[in-house]
């Protein structure tokens, strides 16, 4: 049994490939299992399923996973309540919700307060998507200006909020 202690909600942010779901991995796996793995991602393509297998060969088999594109909140707040949680990633998620046309607003207080209730940690990945250029058309904005919106209000809840950058870590808060 580790004595590792995390806070309630920590929230990791990176790039693209910059290891902030390694990293993630690594803080949750400091805990005693059974760890809960929600994944928000779908495998419409070859180089996505690609992806997916990736991560799942990489955790290996002591997760428990819950596929979850849309309703993460019910995922937290049900199955997942009393086991330390790992969510990646809220952008997907937030893609998921933009396609099916879902209130982002209303999805993210409901995630906010499922989060609120968990009795385990709660460690969520999250894409920083801000950082680049303007896009070049209306959707790809609206998705940086959400997912924008998204990490702040999840940030201003989180406990602690870790900056990932070339596999590097910074805190950023707690």
């Amino acid at each position: 049994m580790s004595d590792a202690i995390l806070p309630p909600l920590t929230l990791v942010l990176g790039g693209a490939r910059s290891g902030k779901s390694s990293y993630a991995e690594g803080l949750i796996s400091a805990l005693p299992r059974p760890w809960a793995y929600v994944a928000t991602a779908e495998a419409f393509d070859e180089e996505m399923r690609q992806r997916i297998a990736h991560h799942q060969a990489r955790r290996g088999p002591d997760w428990v996973q819950y596929e979850t594109p849309l309703d993460i909140a019910a995922t937290l707040a049900g199955e997942a309540a009393d086991q330390p949680c790992l969510v990646d990633c809220l952008t997907l998620w937030l893609s998921n919700l933009m396609h099916a046309e879902r209130d982002i607003a209303r999805e993210t207080s409901t995630l906010v307060e499922a989060l609120s209730k968990r009795s385990a940690p709660c460690i969520m990945v999250s894409n920083e998507v801000g950082l680049g250029i303007v896009p070049d058309n209306a959707l790809a904005r609206r998705f940086r200006d959400e997912a924008g919106w998204l990490n702040q209000r999840i940030a201003a809840v989180a406990d602690c909020v870790v900056f990932v950058a070339a596999g590097l870590p910074m805190t950023l808060k707690g």
